[in-house]
């Protein structure tokens, strides 16, 4: 890899952990391409990234991005995205799909380095879409409750005539 390459691969990392809230370091090694390329399809779908770089470029990247410093050892794959649940639910997933093989090492959750139960208890709590979910059946169940007890007065009343 010439430096070339080097410098737009840091660059290209720093800008994207810049806007990253949530970053995950995890160990693939034994995984083959057909497997990692599942953990990427998942990744994909729900708007987070995955990348294998060199320990030294990624932790070039890392402090270019105001992150905090991690230990870089070993086999490493990067995944992060806007969306700190998103990112921790892609990892969860690939861990407990391929459990021997993809080990979460740690996490970097808005800059700052995350234990394994907080990424864990990230990975557990639903998506932003379905807490929106959630919210709007909350806020539509009067009206609901509303248009249904009308319904059971009109039919009472019908029958009652």
């Amino acid at each position: 890899m010439t430096r070339e390459e080097k410098v737009s691969i840091v660059n290209e990392l720093s800008d994207e952990f810049k806007s990253a809230n949530a970053i995950l370091i995890c160990d693939y090694k034994g995984m083959t391409c057909s497997q990692l390329e599942k953990v990427r399809e998942v990744a994909n779908e729900s708007g987070t990234k995955v990348k294998v770089c060199k320990n030294t470029l990624a932790a070039i990247a890392l402090k270019n991005a105001d992150q905090e410093e991690v230990a870089l050892v070993d086999t490493n794959i990067l995944v992060w995205g806007e969306d700190q649940i998103s990112a921790c639910k892609v990892a969860d997933k690939a861990a407990s799909d391929f459990k021997e093989k993809f080990i979460i090492k740690t996490g970097l959750i808005e800059g700052k380095v995350a234990d394994m139960a907080t990424i864990e208890a990230m990975a557990k709590l639903p998506s932003r879409d379905e807490l929106i979910g959630m919210l709007l059946s909350v806020w539509t169940a009067p009206a609901r409750n509303m248009v249904t007890g009308l319904d059971n007065l009109k039919a009472k009343l019908e029958e009652s005539a």
